[in-house]
């Protein structure tokens, strides 16, 4: 069917976006029901997807290979959280938005944002009339978005089955994948789009490799706002004075999977400089987890 708007489907996907995130903003703000939330950002990624393969209508295997990739990521982790939410039964991030309008607008605003910028890549392949043959680019991405999405739904599931034990009930979660990331999940996450991002490469010219501005955003999201410093921060004020607490954090790599003996060996310069081990995690003195 061709261009829609704009040849790219930029303008496209930002209004469907905008548009699919006011709809639980609404129903959120004047229900108070917030258990859609994550359940609205996953399937929005799959709407934007599908729509753009189905308006192209080129159905070329690269732009097909993309948009079952991610709409099996936005189905899996769409579904895990909506089942999650159900069962713990309420969202605590929302607990100060919940009367407070103007915070909950700017959550939904930033959640349309992170859905558009991360999509970037696959609405510019499926935009796209080239159909270069599928090389190593190709091969390597499609890897990388299986390892990371193997590894982000390990993490999930052995998470929950952790946290609904009742044997570990006030602990944190060491076992598994956890044993080897703080924050394995995440580590998932980051490594399957950067691997939808390698997919994409072939088809980029020009502007159009600004789609690597999607991956980024993520990442530095993950790494500086909403995901691991919340988490580490929250982790700390409940566990901060446990020795044991400070022992697996010390020993565990914040985000890519290390053995413990391996990661714990190593300098804190190191673990800062290649491995992320940043302060904005360790704000206790010398940079150690508070207690």
């Amino acid at each position: 069917m061709g261009t829609v708007l704009d040849s790219h489907f930029l303008a496209l996907t930002a209004i469907v976006t905008v548009g699919y995130q006011l709809l639980f903003f609404i129903i959120t703000a004047l229900l108070r029901f917030d258990k859609v939330t994550d359940f609205a950002g996953s399937t929005n990624f799959i709407i934007i997807a599908i729509l753009t393969l189905a308006l192209k209508g080129a159905w070329h295997f690269r732009q097909i290979v993309l948009t079952v990739l991610v709409t099996i990521w936005g189905l899996r982790l769409g579904l895990f959280l909506l089942a999650r939410i159900i069962q713990w039964g309420e969202d605590r991030r929302f607990d100060k938005m919940r009367d407070n309008l103007g915070k909950l607008a700017f959550f939904w605003i930033f959640q349309a944002v992170w859905v558009w910028s991360v999509s970037l890549p696959v609405t510019v392949v499926n935009a796209s009339d080239r159909n270069p043959s599928i090389e190593a680019r190709d091969i390597i991405g499609w890897v990388m978005w299986l390892v990371g999405i193997c590894v982000e739904a390990t993490a999930d599931q052995q998470k929950l089955a952790f946290k609904n034990s009742p044997i570990n009930r006030g602990k944190w979660c060491d076992v598994g994948v956890w044993k080897y990331s703080r924050h394995p999940n995440y580590f998932g996450e980051m490594f399957l789009w950067w691997g939808i991002f390698v997919a994409s490469t072939p088809v980029l010219s020009g502007v159009e490799w600004l789609v690597i501005l999607g991956p980024i955003f993520l990442t530095l999201l993950l790494l500086f706002v909403s995901g691991i410093p919340l988490l580490e921060s929250s982790a700390d004020k409940r566990y901060g004075r446990l020795e044991e607490y400070r022992a697996y954090k010390n020993a565990t790599s914040p985000l890519i999977p290390l053995p413990p003996a391996v990661y714990g060996a190593l300098p804190s310069w190191f673990k800062a400089t290649f491995l992320l081990e940043l302060p904005l995690y360790n704000p206790g003195p010398g940079g150690d987890p508070i207690s």
